[in-house]
């Protein structure tokens, strides 16, 4: 494995405000080249669902296209986007069906979106394909790359919540490279690590246990700028009881789930019962309470690197974590299952990467707030491709410089990934 460190001279302004929870439109400092082809394309899934991709082309014809994607978001304005097209080569910017709304977001039937952008690129004529997988984008991407490497008879069948699948059906065209830049454990992983251990009744979002309570000083908890200083037994409590959590709403999903399906069991049995039909077609809804409460983010000695005070969410997660604001506030329970249960999601970084054989480079951000070093570890450690390179650049979870005069951390990664992309694919 190549590990290296990047530093960068070229001055950058600093966009102002913290907001921190969107890529899509947070920071995109650059132009698009002239003479730039833009044209937009309408897909349709094996399973007959709609996506919707841009393909970014160079004036000149490029072998190679980039590609980005994020399960929940729409990356047509993602900062790297124009570094890439730059460099004379094409980007794939696509919108998985649930882009916008992750109410309903499967992994494993939006793993299905990203074979058709797959299929349409082939067909389009580009050689050689390379995923970048930006922060969420890196579970959507790996687990896609794990299942398109593996024989069709041995792919996932069935999402966490028992629904067939048809992965073992579908063409998924294998990519020939894997970038992950700011790459965190997946989505079910990253909330994991950030749901709030104290909440004692689910429907109760002031519930509190306050032995549990990460923001209780009696715990260790301090505002910015002293911060948190957390005891080894604290956490190790903590840690425990955010799995149980997170188990305990794993089990209401699957109950859910159970109930929905017994009805319809009796309605098609001929109950004749309304009540059968209602409950079988009703989908309740989950809700999620106090999503802004990792340690990490408050006690900069656990995993200590460049990253300032504070959440991806919020510069105050003490205050947000009780915002309207929160990854997996509302979700189906098939949608809690696959995309944000820690417990039994599959897109999780470490089990996908496992399977991921093609050359890949992990660009990790050194002052991120929601991906930290022993993230990036674990999921070097998991990755079973022979060719893999670390790259560590100073910047925020969204490329962003952190400091004035300092290098934008996107045109550091581009600068970067374009050469190792082009070095493999000219093999």
């Amino acid at each position: 494995m190549t590990e290296a460190t990047t530093t960068g001279t070229t001055p950058a302004r600093i966009p102002s405000g913290r907001g921190r929870a969107t890529l899509a439109t947070d920071w995109h400092p650059a132009p698009l080249p002239d003479k730039t082809a833009i044209s937009l394309h309408t897909l349709i899934s094996y399973d007959g669902e709609v996506s919707r991709g841009t393909l970014y082309e160079p004036a000149a014809a490029s072998r190679t296209v980039f590609c980005l994607m994020h399960p929940r978001q729409d990356l047509q304005r993602h900062p790297l986007i124009p570094g890439l097209l730059g460099a004379g080569h094409s980007v794939w910017a696509q919108a998985g069906r649930e882009v916008g709304n992750d109410l309903r977001l499967v992994h494993e039937t939006a793993l299905l979106d990203v074979a058709a952008g797959m299929e349409f690129l082939r067909e389009r004529g580009f050689e050689h394909i390379v995923l970048i997988g930006h922060s969420g984008g890196a579970g959507l991407y790996s687990f896609y790359a794990e299942q398109a490497l593996t024989a069709p008879s041995d792919r996932i069948t069935r999402t966490p919540g028992g629904a067939p699948v048809k992965l073992g059906e579908a063409p998924m065209p294998a990519p020939d490279g894997l970038v992950l830049v700011a790459p965190h454990p997946g989505q079910g992983r990253l909330l994991l690590s950030m749901i709030d251990a104290s909440v004692t009744h689910e429907e109760d979002p002031f519930s509190v246990d306050p032995d549990l309570d990460p923001y209780n000083p009696a715990n260790g908890f301090g505002e910015a700028p002293e911060g948190s200083s957390y005891s080894a037994g604290f956490l190790d409590r903590y840690g425990a009881a955010q799995w149980a959590r997170v188990a305990r709403i794993d089990e209401r999903a699957r109950e859910l789930i159970a109930g929905r399906l017994a009805a319809r069991k009796r309605f098609k049995g001929g109950s004749g019962d309304p009540a059968d039909r209602r409950r079988s077609v009703l989908t309740p809804i989950i809700t999620t309470y106090r999503t802004d409460a990792d340690p990490r983010c408050t006690d900069l000695h656990l995993d200590p690197s460049d990253r300032p005070y504070g959440s991806v969410i919020s510069a105050r997660p003490s205050v947000s974590n009780y915002g309207v604001t929160g990854f997996g506030r509302l979700t189906t329970p098939e949608a809690w299952l696959s995309t944000w249960s820690g417990v039994s999601s599959n897109a999780s970084l470490v089990r996908s990467l496992s399977g991921v054989t093609i050359p890949t480079l992990v660009i990790e951000y050194t002052g991120d707030c929601s991906v930290f070093p022993g993230d990036v570890r674990d999921a070097l450690a998991a990755l079973k491709a022979d060719d893999a390179t670390h790259l560590r650049i100073r910047a925020d979870h969204f490329g962003r410089p952190l400091a004035e005069g300092d290098e934008s951390g996107t045109a550091a990664a581009v600068r970067e990934l374009v050469p190792w992309t082009e070095e493999r694919m000219s093999r």
